[in-house]
């Protein structure tokens, strides 16, 4: 058993804990921590998504989900309110991949209908959410208050009067209304209102007059929150399945702030969501709409998608799937051109809609496709009218998350005929399920049918069960009540009454009793409940004390006729309740009269039962509704729907008025079928028609459509093929009616036709005619008439034949007999007959090389010839025409046709050297696999020396070789020669085969030596170099060796492989292919044609490896410091160059790098990585690369910082007169940045521009000079480091004010001045280095009263005339460029200043480089 625990019980605290009360991010969810501080590293238990309240229909599958979070791990626990939670009936699930409680009610009852809490605890607090599941009854049982209703009318008055004595003082119960789910409402107020019906079906709300009420006051008090957020709202679309697989739902609205944030939740939860509409949950906005979308929808997406604004709710829709599933899905269809193909399927449960979709595309219902749907909704089809190549492809059927599809295979008309013009449309159709499909469609509504009925049968049982539980309950109050009666006689006895009295009394109780009856059974007649009888039965019980008195006494009568016995039929208790009301009104005049007849009352037995039975039967109620019907004017249009009981009749009504049968009416009843078929429909027979039956409705729409409609006599004739000859003109006319406007077009071949010349289209609104003039043969085909209203469309179709004269014959030839008596070949017909049959075909003959050609006549309609005057080796040429009734065609001209050709044999295979001697040499070759269709007769074998064109006959011309070998004995000793061989038939020598080898007409050789000095040259992982040199020649020992063969064997492997198949000639050679670092053997083999010699090893295995290299570092420039932004990834590259392949090792100051590096290796690289650095990656970073035959290390040093924060508030202080101390708060990046330093700048208010007065502070204090009284100063502290500066930190305003002094001046006495000053240099020349071919430039500033006159020489001589140098005096700024500098402007510089009271001169010396 599960862990049980009242929900009203106290939560125990254990000693030492605390309770406080904390708030979470879920509203909702209520905390309680135990301890006052949380560990490091410690959470309470909360919730990321709580369990929200369901309302489920009964029956089905209810489910509560959590999930929660909390260290440790918390433990979930779930109770109810009222009642317990068990294995039978609950199951407690917990999804370990996405970490999700569940609590699932499978087969849900309406007892299970609760408040249920979960709880989730850990050793530092637990947390609490609640949830309510609402559960729908089904069937009969949606009401339980009319079913108390019904009953209570079957009850005897007796025990209405008891409830008037009991309900005296009491006051009318308030109905009380269903507790209904803000999902409800939530839906409901964005919602169209005729979906209001469906909402309320599937939540159980039958009051609808309440309902509207309530729904008005909830959309007012919506509509002003909104207005607070929105301005204006408007399309609101609830969502719908996409084709594509995803989900939509729209609005149109404007915010009052633009700002306002925009939140998505579903089920209570909130979601996010991107504007990028490819994520799971995306909000796309053009101008005021916004179009939310779900994508990749699977089941756990259905639920309750609410928009909100600034927390204020604008729109719900409810994502429902359905869950039908495919039984029988689409197959593979073939289709012949020109031909409709039918998809079919049948699904699990009825849907009025499947999406169908060929190559990716929803498709419509239209001229292209036709989509069916059954009666009974289980079978879809789908109709691919009139089939051609492009419809080739894969067509899908969707219901909801399920989908199937399958193959258009469309087949190319073969008819040769009709090539190169359109078929003609075909009536059949291809695919479709046939009988079997309807069958299992027919199985599958038995079922749906059957699990209806047992649902019913169910709800019955269920009720049954009610009726005979309060039937034994009330028969044990009865027997109680009979007890305190007997007790209660003698105080009845000891009572007397008048007789006057009991006379008015008992008038006054018929009263009573009669006006308590008419109002139950008004009261049951309304269907209201016990409550509402009892509260109206009060008012007529106002009397004396007296009265109550009487009452009493007659209670206690009626209190013993309840503790009777009760057995009978339903049936007999209603006859027994209608007599025991004319029994009880007796029973009270004689009770008041005399007391022995009231004890012989008190003895009657009850023979029927005190409640009668209280299974409720449904009733009637439709088992199949009515559908909407669309019919063509002037037909018969046909209502049909379906009934639970055959006897029951039905009414039907036309917009609210009652229809009765006519001669345009038939109201048909045709077993459970109710039909209405109205006759001959008119305009006026399009409404909304209603069946009633039993109380229960239904509601269809008839539309009479008045689709264009051609008269069948008109279209009998426009059929009618039209033909002609070619030139002349054709004409097409058809009449029709239907409701304007009408479109009319008309195609030939598919193409529409419109006018232009030789196109002429009349049209009006009861006919259209087409003029073709001058028609040509490629005008004949297929012509189409297409008429369209808003009702529908209609075509005809018809043929125009053009007559004309047949086009050439086709080719090329198939000859089927060519010899040396006859020719015979066919050819194909024409591409175009002209429209009329080839009577015959004409033919000339011409034999090659002469220039007259023979006629042969008409040979008939057969496209074939035989020709038997033919001579022997002769070729001939052929002209086909063919002939129609319109004339001859253009000829046809055949190819070249030999009669009589001779077969020559094929090439025998390349001759191969058998054995070589210096006096004869052996063939053999192998038969040709072309024998020219005769038996070879023998073999010629050709042979030529190497380095002659000419070919001489080994054998006699006139003695063939039988044998397929032969020794050549015509050879001279030590010529090289090749041969060749021809086959020989009946016709002669065939084709030579290929060349044989070179062989030299010599001795065999002997093998050769051992290969000399072999030994390895280079090597690789995957390769190895060999090299050698070739073994000597010791005549008849060792003969030269023409080729050699390297031979490998790894150390595991005792075999021996050769590396290379054929022979190298080579000395040198390169194994590929081996395995890194693996252990060879290697021999080399030299050969010849006598064989192979002796192998030759090396000394020593190899190891497939390059030659040991020290590792080195190959870039040219290595970084040895790097400056990273925080945040970035910081990457270091090392190539580097070793053998064998080296191991790295990075260390980060010394210790190895941490988890957070990633480092990358190659044979040839290594990189390292820091994918987000922080400020403690900082530090020296050294690579270590070693192998066996050493080590190399480097070291970069990364540092890793971001953009320093400012420092804090500057003060200013004045320690020393005409200096300011400045002081400022150290940045907080001080301490982690050892570079870090400080800038000063400052203004003054006559400046007004920063200046730069400190640079590279360390500390955080700094004096400024020069500070001058009277002006205003401010200063600005930046912090500085590799990334750049802060943001300043500003002073306030600094200012040193000015003493004001007595202003005196004492002049001296005047003098004489003379402003005259000898020449002076205030800036000198300076000594320059020039490049050769640049501009240089020397100046120097003079001074001097008067203006001194300026001269320049280079190595004493005056250049103030030499044009190649451009010299000025400005102001005193003497200047001279010489614009392209050489060899020759090297020397001393002078420049000399002269005025009549001095002369100074100033030098320099120009160096030019080269």
């Amino acid at each position: 058993m599960f862990k049980i625990r009242k929900s009203k019980d106290e939560e125990p605290t254990a000693p030492g804990q605390v309770r406080i009360k904390k708030k979470s991010r879920v509203p909702g969810v209520m905390i309680t921590q135990y301890v006052e501080e949380l560990p490091e590293g410690m959470s309470t238990p909360d919730f990321t998504r709580k369990p929200i309240a369901v309302t489920i229909q009964e029956g089905k599958m209810a489910i509560f989900r959590a999930v929660v979070t909390g260290k440790p791990t918390p433990t979930v626990n779930w109770i109810r309110n009222d009642g317990e939670i068990d294995e039978e009936t609950y199951k407690i699930v917990y999804d370990s991949s996405s970490g999700e409680h569940q609590l699932q009610m499978p087969d849900v009852s309406v007892d299970q209908a609760d408040t249920y809490k979960c709880f989730a605890e850990n050793e530092y607090g637990k947390a609490i959410v609640t949830a309510a599941l609402n559960v729908i009854e089904v069937g009969f049982k949606k009401n339980r208050a009319m079913q108390q209703s019904r009953t209570a009318v079957r009850e005897i008055p007796e025990d209405f009067k008891k409830a008037l004595k009991n309900t005296v003082d009491m006051e009318p119960k308030e109905e009380a209304k269903p507790q209904i789910d803000d999902k409800f409402w939530e839906l409901l107020m964005s919602a169209d209102k005729k979906e209001y019906e469906d909402i309320c079906s599937d939540y159980g709300i039958t009051d609808f007059r309440w309902m509207l009420k309530k729904l008005n006051e909830k959309k007012m008090e919506r509509h002003q929150e909104q207005e607070k957020v929105v301005e204006r709202l408007c399309n609101l679309k609830p969502i719908e399945m996409k084709a594509s697989g995803a989900a939509e739902f729209e609005l149109e609205m404007s915010l009052r702030d633009p700002t306002s944030k925009i939140f998505l939740y579903k089920d209570g939860v909130m979601i996010p969501f991107d504007a990028d509409v490819e994520v799971k949950h995306g909000l796309k906005q053009v101008g005021k709409k916004f179009v939310f979308s779900i994508n990749g929808v699977n089941p756990e997406d259905a639920g309750l998608y609410q928009v909100e604004v600034d927390g204020v709710k604008i729109f719900s829709t409810d994502l429902k799937l359905p869950t039908a599933d495919f039984l029988v899905k689409i197959q593979d269809v073939t289709a012949e051109e020109r031909e409709d193909a039918v998809f079919e399927c049948v699904v699990s449960q009825p849907l009025t809609k499947i999406t169908w979709m060929g190559k990716n595309i929803p498709l419509e219902q239209g001229d292209k496709y036709d989509i069916i749907v059954s009666e009974d909704m289980l079978i879809h089809t789908l109709v691919v009218k009139d089939c051609l190549l492009l419809d080739k492809g894969i067509y899908a059927a969707v219901a909801g998350l399920k989908s199937c599809s399958a193959w258009l295979i469309v087949e190319a008309d073969k008819d040769q005929n009709a090539h190169g013009r359109k078929k003609v449309r075909k009536t059949t159709r291809a695919g479709g399920g046939g009988a079997d499909l309807l069958k299992i469609a027919e199985e599958q509504n038995a079922k749906i049918q059957k699990e209806r009925e047992e649902w019913i049968a169910k709800a019955k049982a269920e009720a049954e069960v009610a009726a005979a539980a309060a039937a034994a309950a009330a028969a044990e109050k009865a027997e109680a009540e009979a007890k305190a009666k007997a007790e209660a006689e003698a105080a009845v006895k000891a009572k007397t009454k008048t007789k006057t009295k009991a006379k008015a009394k008992g008038k006054t109780k018929a009263k009573a009793k009669a006006e308590t009856k008419a109002k139950v059974k008004v009261g049951a007649e309304a269907g209201e409940d016990a409550d509402k009888v009892e509260g109206t039965t009060d008012v007529g019980e106002e009397g004396e004390e007296e009265d109550v008195e009487e009452e009493e006494e007659e209670e206690d009568v009626e209190e013993e006729d309840m503790s009777e016995p009760a057995e009978s039929t339903s049936s007999e208790s209603k006859k027994q309740v209608q007599a025991k009301d004319g029994e009880a009104d007796a029973q009270v005049a004689d009770n008041e009269e005399e007391e022995p007849v009231q004890e012989k009352k008190r003895k009657r037995v009850r023979t029927g039962p005190l409640v009668p039975d209280t299974v409720i039967d449904p009733g009637v109620y439709f088992t199949g509704g009515l559908s909407d019907v669309t019919a063509i004017i002037g037909t018969d249009a046909e209502l049909v729907c379906k009934l639970s009981n055959e006897e029951c009749d039905g009414v039907w009504y036309k917009e609210g008025e009652e229809i009765t049968a006519t001669d345009d009416i038939c109201i048909v009843k045709d077993g459970t079928y109710r039909k209405l078929i109205i006759k001959n429909c008119k305009e006026d027979d399009a409404g909304k028609y209603r069946c009633e039956a039993d109380g229960r409705k239904t509601e269809a729409m008839l539309n009479v459509a008045d689709p264009p409609r051609i008269n069948p006599d008109d279209l009998a004739e426009f059929k009618k093929p039209v033909i002609i000859k070619t030139g002349k003109e054709a004409a097409f006319k058809l009449s029709f009616v239907g409701r304007e406007p009408m479109k009319i077009q008309w195609y030939n071949e598919g193409e529409e036709l419109l006018e232009d010349s030789h196109i002429k289209i009349e049209k009006s609104s009861s006919h259209t005619r087409l003029l073709l003039t001058k028609c040509q043969r490629k005008t004949t085909g297929e012509i189409k008439i297409k008429i369209k209203n808003e009702y529908g469309t209609t075509e005809a179709v018809t043929q125009l034949i053009v007559l004309d004269k047949p086009t050439p014959p086709l080719g090329p030839v198939d000859i089927s007999e060519s010899s040396s008596t006859c020719i015979e070949f066919k050819w194909r017909p024409p591409k175009n007959n002209g429209g009329s049959p080839i009577t015959d075909y004409i033919l000339e003959r011409q034999q090659i090389g002469r220039n007259s050609w023979k006629k042969l006549g008409k040979i008939g309609p057969e496209p074939k010839y035989r020709d038997t005057d033919v001579d022997h080796g002769r070729k001939y040429c052929y002209h086909i025409m063919a002939e129609t009734d319109q004339g001859i065609s253009e000829m046809m001209e055949t190819d070249d046709i030999q009669a009589g050709t001779k077969a020559y044999p094929g090439p025998p295979s390349t001759p191969k050297i058998v054995s070589a001697f210096k006096d004869c040499i052996n063939l053999a070759w192998s038969a040709p696999s072309n024998t020219g269709g005769t038996n070879i007769l023998g073999y010629n074998v050709e042979k030529r020396k190497n380095g002659s064109n000419l070919w001489s006959l080994v054998n006699p011309p006139d003695e063939p070789i039988k044998e397929k070998k032969y020794a050549v004995k015509d050879v001279v000793e030590g010529i090289e020669y090749e041969f060749r061989v021809s086959a020989i038939n009946i016709s002669g020598a065939g084709e030579p085969s290929p060349s044989s080898e070179f062989v030299i007409a010599r001795d065999p050789k002997k093998p050769p030596g051992k290969v000399i000095d072999l030994k390895v040259t280079d090597s690789t992982y995957t390769t190895l170099s060999l090299g050698w040199t070739k073994p000597t020649e010791e005549e008849g020992v060792q003969d030269e060796a023409k080729g050699y063969f390297v031979e490998l064997r790894p150390a595991e492997n005792p075999e021996w492989g050769r590396s290379n198949s054929s022979a190298i000639i080579m000395t040198s050679y390169t194994i590929m292919g081996l395995k890194s670092m693996a252990m060879y053997w290697v021999r080399v083999v030299a050969t010849n044609e006598g064989g192979d010699g002796e192998p030759q090893e090396l000394d020593n295995y190899i190891i497939a490896m390059p030659p040991p290299v020290r590792p080195q570092f190959t870039d040219k420039k290595i970084k040895n410091f790097m400056v990273m932004r925080a945040g970035n990834s910081a990457r270091v590259n090392f190539n580097f160059q070793a053998s064998p392949i080296p191991t790295i090792t990075w260390l980060k100051d010394g210790l190895p790098v941490g988890k957070r590096v990633t480092v990358s290796n190659s044979d040839t690289s290594s990189q390292l990585m820091i994918p987000s650095s922080e400020r403690h990656d900082t530090g020296i970073y050294t690579i270590i690369v070693k192998n066996i035959v050493g080590q190399e290390t480097s070291s970069v040093e990364i540092r890793i910082t971001d953009d320093p924060k400012p420092p804090g508030p500057v003060e200013l202080d004045e320690n020393v007169s005409g200096t300011v101390t400045v002081s400022w708060t150290p940045s907080p990046d001080e301490k982690k940045d050892d570079r870090l330093h400080y800038v000063i700048t400052k203004r003054d208010s006559v400046k007004r521009t920063w200046q730069t007065v400190g640079d590279h502070l360390f500390n955080n204090k700094f004096t400024v000079i020069n500070i001058m009284p009277g002006r205003q100063y401010q200063f600005r502290v930046y912090a500085k480091n590799d990334m750049g500066m802060s943001k300043p930190s500003e002073s306030a305003t600094w200012e040193v004010k000015r003493k004001k002094e007595t202003f005196s001046l004492n002049l001296p006495a005047s003098k004489d001045c003379s402003f005259e000053t000898p020449p002076s240099f205030s800036v000198p020349l300076k000594m320059r280095n020039s490049p050769e071919s640049y501009e240089c430039y020397m100046s120097c500033a003079v001074t001097g009263n008067p203006r001194p006159h300026v001269t320049w020489y280079r190595n004493n001589i005056s250049l103030n005339t030499n044009t190649n140098y451009y010299i000025t005096n400005t102001c005193g700024v003497c200047s001279m460029v010489i614009l392209k500098v050489g060899p020759k402007d090297s020397g001393d510089y002078t420049v000399i200043a002269e005025n009549p009271l001095g002369r100074v001169e100033c030098s320099t010396k120009l160096v030019v480089k080269d």
